[in-house]
């Protein structure tokens, strides 16, 4: 079996791996975009001569400028924090498609708030806007893997929630180029540093008119109660009839999970946290999905992502043009990487594997990089302004630690929490997923500068030791979910991690047959070409 094929959990009609299921994927995913470009723009704005002109950054001490960019940047990830947990009502009641529509509305509004800030109105109405904003990237962080884990084929489930870190790392590299095209060409003014807010309205608004052309999650219609237009729009993502046999054992599926929760945890809003409160196989999983989010964080990607600047500074990067190239350049790789797994790695050499090796290569790269600053004290000479051999070697080993980090940590966390949980409990799980998230993230975020100004190289070697327990955290505790479809996942986190997956695919292929042999015994026969033909007209 070659590194390109794809495990399917059954024969699969080719109909099925179709435009409009990467479509819907991809509308979904746009709002990555949102969060991508703003982890990747705000430190480097803020940085800019003319931000710090027209605010007076002169009047402060070092720690306090310190201190009021930490609040710039963290006030998003704290407003983060919330959305994330307003989604899961949103979820509930008015479903994934209108819940995105909400939350991209949100963030549209908190984007225009932050247009309103200058040197006369003060830094109020930058907070104020960065907060509301936060509430709605918080709340798309939510919606969008479980929307499109639900309307996905297992088979490219990894690849189709895998959009969603593409969309990410499309409006980081956005937003890392931004800053050192307009200080470039831009004098440094108001409209410098006001052209990079302004254009955190573009995604939002495609995303919101987007979502007019999807469909809703065919699993939630279904699970509230909408039967007949649930069926509907899953036969349109898949381009198949609802007598085809696939559609018959997926149907099925859904059916079973469905009653199995009516059995099991019943129907009802609260009814999920009674759940959750009392089933411990459950809260262990609501366990593992916060703590990939942790050690996500624990890779020091998103001290890099929002204090840019200051990390290249710490290497012997002297310049804020230097500084945002060499920035650039990092967003330019993490995307090549982002492609990379997402086309060839996810859904073919697994979540596991990927997360294991990413963590081990990249602890590597940053006990180079830290042990360089400490010997070197490269901060110290910067007279020349250029770097020496050994910075140059560094930057080459900060280069590599972001070409192993981003094919593993940087979207393989989202994938797992969008696929572990079942039908009954998965939006209030990924609420407190994305939650993990942005909590982790506004403690990165929030901190960063005075643990550089404190530790100095010792930032590198805290990370660095952090991945490598990372590496024991899934081996001892993560098993294989490619390819496994979600009604199944329960069964699969009942198992030893290291061989919990061969078992599954092993039953579900056993399964698969029986309900093939009874189906034919009924008389139903199949051809699958003929029945997809006719789904063109769905």
């Amino acid at each position: 079996m070659g590194l390109l094929t794809l495990i399917e959990d059954r024969p699969t009609p080719k109909a099925v791996y179709n435009w409009r299921v990467y479509y819907c994927a991809v509308v979904a995913a746009s709002a990555a975009i949102m969060i991508g470009y703003d982890s990747a723009f705000i430190g480097g704005t803020i940085a800019l001569d003319s931000f710090q002109t027209e605010f007076n950054w002169d009047q402060y001490s070092d720690s306090e400028a310190n201190l009021i960019s930490a609040n710039i940047v963290s006030c998003y990830q704290a407003g983060a924090f919330f959305g994330a947990f307003f989604a899961y009502p949103a979820g509930y009641f008015v479903g994934r498609k209108r819940g995105l529509q909400i939350f991209a509305t949100v963030f549209t509004i908190g984007s225009g708030i932050m247009l309103g800030a200058n040197g006369h109105r003060g830094l109020g109405l930058l907070y104020g806007g960065r907060v509301l904003a936060g509430m709605g990237v918080g709340g798309a962080s939510n919606l969008t893997p479980i929307y499109i884990s639900e309307l996905s084929p297992p088979a490219i489930r990894g690849r189709l929630v895998g959009l969603y870190e593409l969309g990410w790392q499309i409006g980081g590299i956005v937003g890392f180029w931004i800053n050192y095209a307009i200080s470039e060409t831009l004098p440094a003014n108001h409209k410098q540093w006001i052209i990079p807010f302004a254009i955190q309205l573009i995604p939002s608004g495609l995303m919101f008119a987007g979502l007019f052309f999807v469909r809703e999650s065919p699993r939630w219609l279904i699970s509230r109660g909408n039967r007949e237009l649930g069926l509907r729009n899953l036969c349109w993502m898949r381009k198949l009839p609802a007598t085809d046999i696939y559609m018959m054992e997926e149907i099925a599926a859904i059916d079973q999970g469905l009653e199995e929760q009516h059995n099991t945890i019943g129907i009802g809003f609260w009814k999920l946290f009674q759940a959750v409160i009392n089933n411990k196989a459950i809260m262990y999983r609501f366990f593992l999905g916060g703590a990939l989010f942790f050690w996500q964080n624990a890779s020091g990607i998103n001290a890099i992502n929002y204090y840019s600047p200051t990390v290249f500074k710490s290497i012997g990067i002297t310049g804020t043009n230097t500084s945002l190239l060499t920035t650039g350049i990092f967003g330019v790789i993490k995307t090549i990487m982002t492609l990379v797994w997402l086309f060839f790695l996810i859904d073919n050499l697994g979540r596991r594997k990927l997360l294991m090796y990413g963590a081990v290569g990249g602890s590597l790269c940053l006990w180079y990089v830290g042990g360089y600053i400490a010997l070197a004290k490269p901060s110290e000479n910067t007279d020349n302004g250029t770097l020496s051999s050994g910075g140059i070697s560094a930057m080459a080993f900060f280069y590599l630690w972001t070409i192993f980090y981003s094919p593993s940590w940087n979207g393989t966390p989202w994938v797992y929490n969008s696929e572990m949980f079942d039908q009954s409990v998965r939006t209030l799980a990924q609420a407190f997923a994305a939650a993990n998230n942005w909590l982790w993230n506004f403690l990165v975020a929030r901190f960063t500068p005075q643990m550089f100004d404190k530790m100095g190289y010792g930032v590198y070697f805290f990370f660095a030791s952090l991945m490598l327990c990372s590496v024991v955290f899934v081996w001892f505790l993560m098993p294989e979910t490619k390819a496994i479809p979600l009604e199944s996942m329960d069964r699969l986190f009942e198992l030893p991690p290291k061989n919990a997956h061969k078992i599954i695919l092993a039953e579900l292929y056993d399964s698969e047959e029986a309900f093939r042999h009874n189906v034919e015994g009924d008389g139903f026969s199949s051809e699958t070409q003929e029945k997809s033909e006719q789904a063109e007209s769905v």
